[in-house]
């Protein structure tokens, strides 16, 4: 479905269509207000920048997930620097500059051609969410324990844990430096994280890191675990975030790409590492002493990971940072 934009009425029955066309490929309520919001950010854009151009709305489908996908297009002088565009606060039009921003934020992924000869082209998709919904048999146990610095208020840790029908995701994310800027920082990579949790761990970095330009930017670990016959968890990393196995006597330590999501545009580094029933996953910031082996606290090998978290905190935080320990465990321990 093409819809040409020329003027406000056109962005108004633009988002009518999407509305329309997310309901009936199944999307919730809330869902179609936020691709309404994408969609109108876009339409405003082409009157703002381009003085008008064309929408174009349909169904998608990738590896058998539906979804929509919505294409901008427009003759106009195009978009010097694409990831600038996606900055809060970034306007060439004297407005308040959250519109790419927002489709960042809103839409699974973004794509941006643009040329000066043929204007610009953004290619967006938003798919069907996996259902967060207990499982019936949960097969993992996560903690986390986190403080911020002394005598500091806001804390510029953060962590997330989602778990779904056979995959859960767990992450530690770490604004640079302290205090409300660091945590504005840390906040903002935890909502992206939060809001797609189920798309390729590359595409999280990717969008957390567009989200995040606007902030001091984050370190991040994430890792992704799946519930079938490979026995891996796969953690993706950026940054000064320590993320260890341990399976008995054995430590799998994953890599880490030097760098900092929201400034440096960098793929993260992927480490797979075997699990097993009797594993243990230590994720853990900056702010906690990383020289430590799992030997030292032999009395935690039966604690829940809640247990695991608030222990390893309370012995290996520094209380010059703020510090954040996440665990995970099999239930069959």
């Amino acid at each position: 479905m093409r819809i040409t934009i020329e003027a406000p009425v056109d962005t108004q029955r633009a988002a009518q269509c999407a509305r329309d066309l997310a309901a009936s490929i199944g999307f919730s309520a809330r869902e179609c207000d936020e691709i309404v919001v994408a969609t109108t950010e876009l339409a405003s854009n082409l009157i703002k920048h381009a003085r008008g151009g064309s929408l174009d709305l349909s169904e998608a489908s990738a590896a058998g997930r539906p979804g929509i996908c919505i294409e901008s297009q427009d003759s106009g002088p195009g978009i010097s620097d694409l990831e600038q565009a996606l900055t809060d606060g970034y306007s060439t039009a004297g407005s308040l500059g959250i519109g790419l921003g927002a489709v960042n934020r809103l839409m699974d992924d973004l794509e941006l051609r643009s040329m000066a000869a043929c204007g610009a082209h953004l290619v967006c998709h938003r798919w069907l969410r996996s259902n967060l919904s207990p499982a019936p048999q949960p097969w993992l146990e996560f903690g986390a324990a986190s403080r911020a610095l002394r005598h500091e208020r806001e804390n510029g840790d953060a962590f997330l844990v989602c778990q779904w029908a056979g995959h859960a995701l767990a992450a530690v994310i770490d604004g640079l430096g302290h205090g409300q800027f660091a945590q504005r920082a840390a906040l903002t990579a935890r909502r992206y994280v939060e809001q797609h949790f189920d798309l390729p761990l590359l595409d999280l970095f990717r969008g957390a890191g567009r989200a995040c330009r606007a902030t001091r930017g984050v370190v991040m670990a994430l890792a992704r675990f799946e519930n079938n016959d490979h026995h891996n968890v796969t953690v993706a990393s950026i940054g000064d975030i320590s993320v260890r196995v341990f399976s008995g006597t054995k430590s799998t330590a994953s890599l880490a790409r030097r760098g900092i999501v929201g400034v440096t545009s960098l793929s993260p580094m992927i480490t797979v590492c075997p699990w097993t029933p009797a594993s243990t996953l230590i994720m853990h910031s900056d702010g906690v002493h990383s020289r430590w082996n799992w030997s030292d606290f032999p009395e935690l090998t039966e604690q829940s990971a809640d247990a695991v978290a608030r222990r390893l905190l309370s012995a290996l935080g520094k209380h010059e940072d703020d510090a954040t320990v996440l665990v995970a465990r099999s239930f069959s321990i």
